[in-house]
């Protein structure tokens, strides 16, 4: 066995994804063992990083079959393309909506209103209602409700 493969119980721990994840994976093509010792699977290590991209995307909302066409695009593929710009979109609206959340969690850590969840700042927050610049209250600010 060529000494730079890694079995498969090295690369699920590298990767904190289960044995199991793995080998779905494979079987959906997202990843490719570079054969066995004995019964087990090897891998390049390369796959780590490919696993990486697996997760990243995986927790921002790809699905498997999204992952599978997106791992093998090409640059004339135009429909994907079109795919990759309304999924990159999305996610700006993601990451949006989490960053006001977690202002106004920063927010309700020192706020004084009671009860906190009924603090303005953080109602406007997590509705999802940006206030008219756009933020919050940074811990340093307070704001009348909150004194």
């Amino acid at each position: 066995m060529d000494a730079s493969l890694l079995d498969i119980a090295e690369v699920a721990q590298r990767s904190r994804l289960a044995p199991s994840a793995l080998r779905f994976y494979e079987k959906k093509g997202l990843i490719a063992p570079a054969g066995r010792n004995g019964l087990r699977r090897t891998y390049h290590p390369d796959v780590l990083e490919r696993l990486a991209l697996i997760t990243c995307a995986r927790s921002a909302g790809f699905s498997v079959a999204e992952l599978g066409r997106f791992l093998q695009a090409r640059p004339s593929d135009t429909d994907l393309r079109t795919g990759m710009t309304a999924k990159a979109d999305a996610l700006d609206e993601q990451i949006g909506r989490l960053t006001r959340l977690r202002d106004s969690l920063r927010h309700a850590a020192v706020c004084e209103h009671e009860p906190l969840v009924d603090c303005p700042d953080f109602k406007r927050a997590v509705g999802n209602v940006a206030s008219t610049s756009g933020a919050l209250p940074t811990t340093g600010r307070s704001h009348r409700s909150c004194q």
